[in-house]
């Protein structure tokens, strides 16, 4: 409901960062919010607005900042691509594919220095395990038996680029990973109840220290790679695949059997939208009614190597 909203406002002109919406999507991080803990370490990607809600991450300070205001969870600087909430300890998205994996790995590394009982969460796509990156920090958890709980979601393209043309064919991901020393588990592109207790059984293996362990999702994203339209008449992908995909959406066939018998559980879902609504709307007019980041804020909070140019 989010990220419709983004996509009804958008072109407001607005919003000046680019989106990456996750809606198809949202069945994994809906399921990681019930599993983990507030203490527990994320990390996400350029598609990370539904991980960071997920997370507990604070609504009114992600709209903000995609509308570039100070009271934006970045200070209005980063946008979109770069949400970071630290209070539930959701440390940050990133715009380089992969480039969040060695910080999510770094994080769980400093819990098991430290001995705590919390984990790191990493959201990764399909495409980041083309990246060099992925594969040094995947040895490195294997090796250290790191606290870390890999989340690939497997949308099939990257951007628009399917797996066919990326990576061998009939390749598995996650057996891939595997093969490289780790305890891997393969979601289902429909069961949204099968999901969740497969993440809480590989949460409990990682929380337990028997070290890392990566869950492959199948899904698929609606709208296009960057931006709040459809994009399915530009030719990379065809109808006949995106219906597939909606006639099995997770969410939706949840809340079919879900209300199929039942009038009350319908109005009390009707009911919780029209909490959610609520918020959505409080939270764009918290963004609207903000301010912009004053010029002389610009250069605050910036970091550069010593002899960059």
């Amino acid at each position: 409901m989010v990220e419709e909203e983004i996509s009804r406002r958008y072109s407001e002109k607005k919003m000046r960062c680019p989106v990456h919406l996750s809606i198809g999507q949202e069945a994994i991080p809906s399921i990681f919010a019930m599993t983990i803990t507030k203490d527990d370490f994320a990390v996400s990607t350029h598609r990370g607005h539904a991980h960071y809600l997920s997370k507990g991450g604070n609504l009114d300070a992600m709209i903000a900042e995609i509308y570039g205001k100070s009271t934006g969870c970045a200070k209005g600087k980063g946008g979109s691509m770069h949400l970071i909430d630290r209070n539930v300890n959701f440390m940050g998205t990133s715009a380089i594919v992969g480039n969040s994996i060695p910080v999510g790995v770094g994080l769980a590394l400093s819990t098991k220095l430290k001995g705590t009982d919390q984990i790191s969460c990493i959201f990764l796509g399909d495409g980041a395990v083309e990246e060099g990156v992925f594969y040094e920090s995947v040895n490195f958890a294997a090796v250290r038996k790191l606290p870390v709980l890999f989340i690939c979601e497997n949308n099939l393209y990257s951007v628009y680029s399917p797996l066919s043309v990326r990576q061998p064919k009939d390749r598995s991901i996650a057996k891939m990973v595997e093969g490289m020393g780790i305890e891997m588990s393969i979601g289902n592109d429909s069961d949204i109840l099968a999901n969740q207790k497969l993440m809480k059984k590989a949460v409990s293996n990682v929380r337990s220290g028997n070290g890392p362990h990566f869950l492959e999702f199948p899904t698929y994203r609606w709208r296009e790679h960057c931006g709040h339209n459809f994009d399915n008449d530009i030719g990379y992908r065809s109808e006949e695949e995106f219906l597939e995909w909606q006639a099995k959406d997770p969410l939706k066939l949840l809340e079919r059997n879900l209300s199929k018998d039942s009038i009350d559980l319908s109005k009390k879902l009707l009911s919780i939208k029209e909490s959610i609504n609520s918020e959505v709307l409080a939270a764009f007019e918290f963004a609207e009614a903000s301010p912009f980041p004053d010029q002389l804020e610009a250069y605050k909070g910036v970091y550069a190597a010593e002899g960059a140019q």
